[in-house]
């Protein structure tokens, strides 16, 4: 048995084990989930997390996490692929085409919001001459998510902010209906107004357009 296969059969049983089936419809009901969920809630998979074996090498990483991104039946299968995905030892940009993978094939806040955050961020700050262009293609895809994580993905850069990007993906997106762009904008209004307050509340005062939705988080601190 190879260590890959060893890692995904110990995610499963782990799972399995720590399975709860009243607490599973309600946290399918909650995330509004297509795919069904196990009942296993952040603690016992973090606990899980910490006993798996840890493999020593990128190809053997990268092929456990995606197949249990790919082969998922439980939503839990992907939290831990997730988890998994952000090991520092194999970051580098060349990620990205996987990462983006996970967006739009997960396509819901709760995957999408850590992928932008925790893994694309980095990456952006890391390596920008590659990572921005694609954030500001991104910020006008067809696809929501991908639009979304080109506005959050800057979240707790305080200082180290690229304003300008910030700005574009904003504006690119600030007329769009969708909840989820809508309340993206806000959030990273609101985060970077602890850092630079006048500067957000001058950016929301010139942007009559945008949403009450936006508008409101944007300033909420302020």
């Amino acid at each position: 048995m190879t260590l890959k296969v060893s890692l995904i059969d110990a995610v499963r049983a782990g799972l399995e084990e720590l399975a709860d089936p009243v607490k599973a419809p309600e946290m399918q009901a909650y995330m509004k989930s297509d795919m069904p969920f196990l009942g296993v809630q952040k603690p016992g998979r973090v606990a899980l997390l910490k006993s798996l074996p840890q493999l020593p090498g990128r190809d053997e990483w990268l092929d456990a996490i995606q197949t249990l991104w790919r082969e998922a039946t439980y939503r839990e299968e992907r939290y831990v692929a997730l988890s998994l995905s952000g090991d520092r030892r194999f970051q580098s940009v060349d990620l990205m085409p996987w990462f983006d993978e996970m967006i739009v094939t997960g396509a819901w806040w709760d995957y999408v919001d850590e992928i932008a955050s925790k893994r694309v961020g980095p990456l952006l700050r890391s390596t920008p001459d590659v990572v921005r262009p694609l954030m500001l293609k991104w910020s006008v895809d067809a696809d929501r998510w991908r639009r979304r994580t080109s506005v959050i993905c800057q979240l707790g850069f305080k200082g180290a902010t690229d304003v300008e990007l910030l700005t574009a993906c904003v504006d690119a997106n600030a007329d769009d209906p969708d909840f989820f762009l809508r309340k993206g904008i806000g959030w990273a209004l609101r985060e970077f107004a602890k850092t630079e307050p006048g500067w957000v509340r001058a950016f929301v005062e010139a942007r009559p357009g945008l949403s009450p939705l936006s508008r409101r988080e944007a300033l909420k601190h302020l």
